[in-house]
């Protein structure tokens, strides 16, 4: 008897000691930095005020390039805005390709295939406008969408930024050809990276106007769409922070400057190095 009200003594302890440990445990959790910093709800300034889609128009083969890409774009915020970066490009004609997108598409699910044909001036950016609202039919709409090249860094901070006080039906914007002119109605956007409101995103894939009118120098093919369809009443032609790399393109280039939305034609690895160096890509880690 004595021996069983023993065990039943040490069991009470035991018992006791184990809550004691469970209440100082939750209590330490309740003032845990880092369970407030998961409940606090921002302010309303904080939340992203307008949603953003790039398409950047590739090729199924560019695998080094989108995952170089992927690394650019996975550490910039854009605090002002909710940005998705898209890899976009046509039909898959290889076995290998449709293993290794595969995979990327199951990791990283950033990759839109369109039902065409890989082409230069055949039609792939009307088929990347008209097709966006029905790929995007049960996921999401964005207040603008973006065709980018993949040969352009976009710094995504100021380009939310420089869009932010902008209309959000009806807008043009981007880099406006000639190189020389500041007028946005005067020609059309530079293929570096030009952005559509989804209205007009809504338009290409309805009208008549560019779906008569796919072949040619697709950028330019753009903004006669929108001339004809007397649309784009809105544009904006954001120079000088959108140019090509220095010495590349005579007066569409000049030197890097900290006012920077996109720099285009870098071609080669050592020009991506020079841009990422001058505007601190890596500040984070100093090696």
């Amino acid at each position: 008897m004595r021996k069983r009200s023993l065990i039943t003594a040490a069991f009470t302890i035991i018992a006791l000691f184990l809550l004691f440990i469970f209440i100082s445990f939750n209590a330490h959790l309740l003032k845990s930095p880092l369970l407030n910093s998961v409940t606090v709800v921002p302010e309303d300034d904080d939340q992203p005020q307008f949603s953003l889609l790039i398409g950047i128009l590739t090729r199924a083969d560019n695998y080094d390039r989108r995952h170089f890409l992927r690394m650019v774009y996975g550490i910039q915020p854009s605090p002002a805005a909710h940005i998705d970066v898209k890899f976009v490009f046509c039909n898959l004609t290889k076995p290998e390709q449709r293993l290794l997108v595969a995979l990327e598409i199951l990791r990283f699910d950033d990759v839109i295939i369109l039902n065409c044909t890989e082409n230069m001036n055949g039609g792939k950016t009307y088929t990347y406008f008209s097709s966006l609202p029905g790929i995007l039919r049960l996921r999401r709409r964005y207040d603008y969408v973006m065709k980018a090249d993949d040969d352009v860094f976009i710094r995504l901070a100021p380009l939310a930024l420089a869009l932010r006080p902008l209309p959000r039906r009806d807008l043009y914007y981007g880099f406006v050809i000639p190189c020389s002119s500041t007028n946005p109605f005067v020609e059309y956007m530079s293929g570096m990276g030009f952005v559509l409101s989804w209205d007009l995103v809504e338009w290409i894939s309805e009208s008549d106007i560019p779906g008569n009118d796919r072949f040619g120098p697709e950028d330019k093919l753009v903004g006669r769409w929108l001339n004809i369809g007397k649309k784009a009443k809105n544009r904006f032609s954001d120079k000088p922070g959108m140019y090509d790399y220095p010495g590349t393109n005579g007066r569409c280039s000049h030197e890097l400057i900290p006012e920077t939305v996109a720099v285009h034609r870098l071609k080669r690895w050592d020009q991506w190095s020079a841009v990422l160096r001058f505007f601190n890509v890596t500040k984070q880690l100093l090696l």
